[in-house]
C-alpha cells in the first residue's frame, strides 16, 4: 500500500484563545467527550499547528498516538492542518450541590397539618407511659427486697489474730463426709493472720511434717486422738494408717477449718464475709453454716446453708472454676435423698475471677426466705422463698413419691407445722478450704481430674498427679482463702451491744 507524502511548510504555536478554526471535517475529533462532543482541549493547553499540501483524494487518514502526544489531522483535500497535543489527564467536573441556598418558600409553615399535632401527642403520651412503667418496675423490684432491722452480734477483722473465744479449729483426717483429701489442723502454716486478715492455706504434708513420701503410702500411723487434738466424735476420723496392701494412705495435704460453733450463731438474720478466693486446681473454698444442734436428726435432716462455695481451678480452662460461686441449701429426710439440686444458684464473673480481689459474700434469712448474694443484695446467687404457696420442705422435695430400701421416708419436720423447717433453728458459721473430694463435687473425667471418686485409691491417684496440680496453686496466701472481715447480724432490733 502506498503511503501519502506530506510536505510540511509552516509551524506555529497557539493557545486555545488565539485559534479561529473554520474547517473541521474529514475526521472526527478524537478529543471530544462522548456525551456532548465538546473538545477537551483546555485553554491552558498548548498545541502545535502544521499546515501543508499533497493530501491525496479518497485516502483514509488515521489518528496517530504515542505516550507523549496525539496527532490530529483536519483540513480539505488540498490542505491540512496537523495538531500535536501533549497528553494530559482528563479533568473532572467540579461537584455542584443541589442544596437550596437563600430564601425559599416553606408552605408547610403557613398552614400546619392537624395530623402532626396528634403525632406529637401520641409520641409524648407513649413516652410518658413507657417511663412510668419502667419506673414502676424498678421501684417494685427495689421495694420487693425487704429491708428489716438487723442487730450486729459479732464482728471480726482478725487484726488481733484468731481469737479462741470466737473461733474453733476442727482437727481431723476423715474427710468431713465428702471424702476430701485434706488433714485439717491448727498449724499456723494452715491458718494465720496478718495485716490483710485471716488466711486459710493448704500445704503439702511431706513439706511441713517429718512424714516422708514412702510413709504416706505405707508403714505410718497418724493418731490425732493420742495427740489429744482430734475434734471429731468418730475414731475413724481421728486415726489413719498407711498400708500399701490395703490401699490406705496418710492425707497428702493439710488445711484448716474454723467455726463459731457454741460461740456465735443466729436464727434468722444476716451474714457478711469479705473474702478473696484461692487459686489452685482441686481447691474447694467454702463459707457456710451448720445447725448448732441437730434438732431434726443428723445431716441432712437438720439442714445446711452454703453461703459461698467455689472451685480453685482456672475458669478459663475449667468451666465453673473460680469465676463462679454458688449458694445452696442441703435438706432431706435421708442422706441419699439430699435435695440440694432443688435449692441452689450460682453467680458468674464475666471478667476475671473471685481470686483477683476481695468480695463481700452475704446471706439473708427469715421464715419467708433465704437468699445469698455477692457484693450487693440485688446481685443474688440464690433465692429460696418459703410459704404455703411452696408447701413444706417435705412436700417441696416430693419425698412421699420416693423410697429408700423399699420404704417411703418419714417426714422428720411435720411436727413444727412451719414451711421453712429445718431452716428454723440456730446456725453457726464455718470457714474452710478443702482439697479434692469423692462426692462428685469435682466431676469425674472432666478438666483432667486425676482421680475417680468411687476408687479405693482415689487419694493416691490425686497425690500421684501432684506434678500437674501443685504448679497451679498460687504462691503464699494466694493459694488460700483470705478473709478481711466477718459480720453476723440477728434479725430485729438490738437489745444488747455486739460481742
Amino acid at each position: 500500500m502506498e503511503k501519502s507524502a506530506v510536505s510540511i511548510t509552516t509551524e506555529k504555536y497557539h493557545s486555545r484563545s488565539e485559534e479561529n478554526i473554520t474547517h473541521d471535517y474529514l475526521f472526527d475529533n478524537p478529543f471530544s467527550t462522548p456525551h456532548d462532543q465538546r473538545s477537551i482541549i483546555s485553554s491552558a493547553q498548548q498545541y502545535s499547528i502544521f499546515t501543508g499540501t499533497t493530501l491525496l483524494p479518497s485516502t483514509s487518514y488515521s489518528l496517530s498516538k504515542s505516550k507523549s502526544h496525539f496527532v490530529y489531522l483536519q483540513g480539505s483535500f488540498d490542505t491540512y492542518t496537523v495538531f500535536i497535543l501533549e497528553s494530559k489527564p482528563l479533568r473532572q467536573r467540579k461537584f455542584k450541590s443541589a442544596r437550596l441556598i437563600g430564601e425559599y418558600d416553606k408552605p408547610w409553615t403557613v398552614k400546619k397539618d392537624p395530623r402532626m399535632l396528634w403525632d406529637k401527642i401520641f409520641f409524648i403520651g407513649l413516652t410518658v407511659v413507657g417511663l412510668g412503667i419502667g419506673a414502676y418496675i424498678i421501684y417494685s423490684g427495689w421495694a420487693s427486697v425487704e429491708n428489716p432491722p438487723y442487730c450486729l452480734i459479732f464482728e471480726d477483722d482478725f487484726l488481733n489474730g484468731i481469737n479462741e473465744n470466737d473461733w474453733n479449729y476442727e482437727i481431723q483426717v476423715g474427710g468431713f463426709g465428702v471424702g476430701s483429701f485434706d488433714w485439717t489442723t491448727n498449724d499456723p502454716a494452715n491458718a494465720y493472720t496478718n495485716e490483710k486478715g485471716l488466711h486459710i492455706v493448704p500445704t503439702i504434708t511431706k513439706d511441713v511434717t517429718d512424714i516422708t513420701t514412702e510413709q504416706l503410702f505405707n508403714g505410718y500411723t497418724l493418731n490425732l486422738t493420742s495427740q489429744g487434738v482430734c475434734t471429731a466424735n468418730d475414731a475413724a476420723d481421728c486415726v489413719r494408717v498407711s498400708n500399701i496392701t490395703k490401699a490406705t494412705m496418710i492425707n497428702p495435704v493439710r488445711s484448716a477449718r474454723l467455726t463459731t460453733k457454741g460461740k456465735h450463731n443466729i436464727t434468722y438474720g444476716k451474714v457478711e464475709v469479705k473474702a478473696k478466693l484461692p487459686r489452685g486446681d482441686w481447691l474447694w473454698p467454702a463459707i457456710w453454716m451448720m445447725p448448732e444442734e441437730d434438732m431434726y436428726g443428723a445431716w441432712p435432716l437438720s439442714g445446711e446453708i452454703d453461703i459461698m462455695e467455689s472451685k480453685g481451678n482456672d475458669g478459663r480452662l475449667y468451666e465453673g472454676g473460680r469465676n463462679l460461686v454458688g449458694g445452696t441449701l442441703h435438706w432431706a429426710p435421708n442422706p441419699v435423698l439430699d435435695a440440694f439440686w432443688r435449692t441452689n444458684g450460682v453467680k458468674y464473673m464475666t471478667r476475671g475471677d473471685y481470686s483477683d480481689d476481695y468480695h463481700t459474700f452475704g446471706m439473708e434469712w427469715s421464715d419467708e426466705y433465704i437468699y445469698t448474694w455477692v457484693d450487693s443484695r440485688l446481685a443474688q446467687s440464690m433465692y429460696i422463698p418459703f410459704g404455703k404457696k411452696y408447701g413444706t420442705m417435705y412436700e417441696r422435695g416430693k419425698f412421699a413419691t420416693m423410697s429408700v430400701n423399699g420404704s417411703i421416708p418419714l417426714d422428720p419436720w411435720s411436727g413444727t407445722k412451719r414451711y421453712n423447717t429445718p431452716f428454723d433453728q440456730a446456725f453457726y458459721l464455718i470457714l474452710n478450704v478443702a482439697v479434692g473430694s469423692t462426692n462428685s463435687y469435682f466431676e469425674d473425667g472432666y478438666g483432667s481430674k486425676p482421680w475417680i471418686d468411687g476408687s479405693d485409691t482415689a487419694m493416691a491417684q490425686f497425690y500421684n498427679a501432684s506434678s500437674a496440680w501443685e504448679s497451679t496453686w498460687g504462691e503464699g496466701d494466694t493459694r488460700g482463702l483470705s478473709v478481711q472481715s466477718v459480720k453476723l447480724f440477728q434479725r430485729g432490733l438490738c437489745t444488747s451491744p455486739p460481742k
